[in-house]
C-alpha cells in the first residue's frame, strides 16, 4: 500500500533526558505483594478501544502513560503533549510508546530507557504511527495510518543487531506487513513469533472486531479460530499459551486443545482487554461496572468472585497495563520468502468449509484481487480437480480472494473477505475457510499428479466482478 507513510525512516536522534519528580500519593489501591512489580499503565478521559478499526483515535481527548510503584503514580515521562500505548523490552530495561511532543503532531514512536529515563525516537513519519511492540531480533511492529485506515508494519528498533537477518525479503528495513484496503490493528507478539492483530470480520470488508495471526514477515495470514460470532479484542497470551480477550462484556480464551473459543466465567464486569498476566498467575484488567463510566484498574485471580480494586484516578480510563519485568523473548520466525513478484497457492481440498462441505464438485476457481479504488476485478480462473485440489500462481501482497465455479460459471460458493499471499511465499490451505483441524488425508492432491505447474492467475485484468453472474454463496 502506497502513502505519504512509506517515507518512514528510524530516526536518528540524540537521546533525550527527561526529569521525573518523585512518586507522588494518589487515590491508587496497592496490591504490590500480589503483583510483584511496577507497571505501566495508560490514563485517558475518553477511551474508545475499537476506533482504530474504523482508521479513527481511540484516545479523542489524549492521554498519559503513568509509572505505578508501590500504591503511587506518576506520569513515566515528562515533556508529552499525549503519550500511550507502552510495551516492555524482553529484557524488561525499555519501554516502547507512542507520543506526541505537541498535540497537534501525530503519534510517532519512541524508547524509553527506565534506568537512567533517558527518551529518543525510533519512527519519524508524517502521520500515525501507533501501538508499538518488541518482535525478536531487534526488530518491532506498529500500526501505521495509511489511505485505509491503519496497517501494520516492522522495522529495526533501532539498537544493534545481535545476529544477521534469516532473510532479505523480511528486513532489514521497513517492511508493511498487511495488505489490505481496511485497518488492522496489532495486539500482541506471541511466543511462537506470530503477530496478534484485530480487525473487521470478514477480513479486509466486514465491521466484526476479530483476532488474526501473521508471521513476522507478513506471511501466512489467518483467523485465530473459525468459529466467527460475537466481536472479540484485546488479546494477550498468558504464559500457559492461551490466548486471553474480551467480548465486551465477557472475558474468553483461545487454547491449544480446542478448535472453538472457550467461555471464562469472569465476574460481571466489562472488560477492556488487554490484559497482563502478574507472576502469581493473577490477571491485571481493565473494568467497569457500567458503560458509560471509566475504567479502573482491577486484580483477578482466576476462580475468584470478586475483582480487587489496584488503582483508580477520578476522570481517567486506565487502560493497557504493562508490568515492568523481564519476559520470555518469542521465537524468531525464519523467512522463507523469495525475491518474486507473485505467489503460489495450493488448496488440498477446496470443497470444505466451515460453513458444510460442497456436496456437488465444482469446475474450476477463481481468482479476485482489488483496483487502487478498493473495486473487486477478475485476475482469471483455474481448473479444480475432481479431489477439491488446485493450484495457482497469486498476485503478491495484494488483496486476493477466492469464489468456486460450476460448469456453468456460476459461483457455488466465493469469499466475502480478502487476504493476500507475500511475494514469494509458498502457501497450502486444507479448503475454504477450513482451520487445520480439517487436514485432508495424507495423499497427493490430484492437481500435483496431473502437473507442478500452476495456473498462472498473477498477471492481466480479465472483468470487473459486477459483471460476473453472482448469485451468492458464503
Amino acid at each position: 500500500m502506497s502513502s505519504a507513510s512509506r517515507a518512514l525512516a528510524i530516526a536518528a536522534s540524540a537521546a533525550l533526558l527527561i526529569p521525573v519528580c518523585g512518586f507522588a500519593p494518589n487515590t491508587a489501591r496497592s496490591s504490590d505483594a500480589e503483583i510483584g512489580a511496577d507497571l505501566i499503565v495508560t490514563a485517558a478521559p475518553a477511551y474508545e478501544p475499537l476506533a482504530a478499526l474504523r482508521g479513527a483515535e481511540r484516545f479523542p481527548k489524549g492521554a498519559q502513560l503513568l509509572i505505578v510503584h508501590e500504591g503511587k503514580t506518576e506520569p513515566l515521562m515528562m515533556g508529552f503533549a499525549a503519550s500511550a500505548d507502552a510495551n516492555v523490552s524482553f529484557d524488561g530495561k525499555t519501554v516502547l510508546f507512542a507520543g506526541k511532543q505537541a498535540a497537534s503532531d501525530p503519534w510517532q514512536i519512541w524508547e524509553l530507557t527506565l534506568a537512567d529515563r533517558s527518551v529518543r525516537k525510533v519512527i519519524a513519519t508524517a502521520t500515525d504511527a501507533v501501538r508499538p511492540l518488541y518482535l525478536p531480533g531487534r526488530r518491532m511492529v506498529w500500526a501505521q495510518r495509511e489511505l485505509w485506515g491503519f496497517q501494520m508494519e516492522s522495522a529495526e528498533d533501532g539498537h544493534t543487531a545481535a545476529h544477521a537477518f534469516l532473510n532479505p525479503a523480511a528486513g532489514p528495513g521497513v517492511l508493511p506487513l498487511t495488505y489490505t484496503q481496511a485497518s488492522v490493528f496489532p495486539d500482541d507478539v506471541l511466543a511462537d513469533g506470530r503477530i496478534l492483530f484485530e480487525a473487521g470480520f470478514p477480513l479486509g470488508t466486514g465491521a466484526t472486531p476479530e483476532l488474526f495471526l501473521v508471521y513476522a514477515d507478513g506471511s501466512g495470514v489467518e483467523s485465530y479460530r473459525c468459529d466467527h460470532g460475537r466481536a472479540r479484542w484485546g488479546g494477550r497470551q498468558m504464559n500457559s499459551g492461551d490466548v486471553i480477550f474480551t467480548h465486551g462484556a465477557s472475558l474468553a480464551r483461545f487454547t491449544s486443545p480446542l478448535a472453538r473459543e472457550e467461555l471464562i466465567a469472569a465476574p460481571q464486569a466489562e472488560y477492556a482487554g488487554a490484559i497482563a498476566e502478574t507472576a502469581s498467575g493473577a490477571w491485571l484488567v481493565s473494568a467497569r461496572t457500567a458503560s458509560g463510566t471509566h475504567y479502573a484498574l482491577k486484580l483477578w485471580k482466576p476462580g475468584s468472585v470478586a475483582l480487587q480494586a489496584v488503582l483508580t484516578v477520578n476522570g481517567e480510563n486506565l487502560v493497557e497495563p504493562v508490568l515492568i519485568a523481564p519476559r520470555n523473548t518469542p521465537k524468531r520466525h525464519p523467512s522463507g520468502l523469495h525475491d518474486w513478484d507473485y505467489a503460489n497457492m495450493l488448496a488440498l481440498n477446496a470443497r470444505q468449509s466451515r460453513m458444510g462441505d460442497l456436496k456437488a464438485a465444482p469446475a474450476s476457481v477463481r481468482l479476485e484481487t482489488q483496483d487502487a479504488q478498493g473495486h473487486a476485478v477478475v485476475m482469471g480462473a483455474a481448473p479444480v480437480e475432481s479431489d477439491g485440489s488446485f493450484f495457482v500462481k497469486t498476485p503478491a501482497d495484494k488483496p486476493i480472494r477466492f469464489a468456486l465455479l460450476d460448469t456453468k460459471g456460476t459461483v457455488m460458493r466465493q469469499e466475502h473477505g480478502w487476504f493476500w499471499i507475500r511475494r514469494g511465499e509458498q502457501r497450502i490451505c486444507v479448503g475454504c475457510h477450513t482451520g487445520p483441524e480439517r487436514a485432508a488425508e495424507n495423499r497427493m492432491p490430484a492437481v500435483l499428479l496431473r502437473t507442478t505447474t500452476p495456473v498462472d492467475l498473477s498477471g492481466a485484468i480479465v472483468t470487473s466482478t459486477a459483471q460476473q453472474k453472482s448469485p451468492g454463496g458464503n
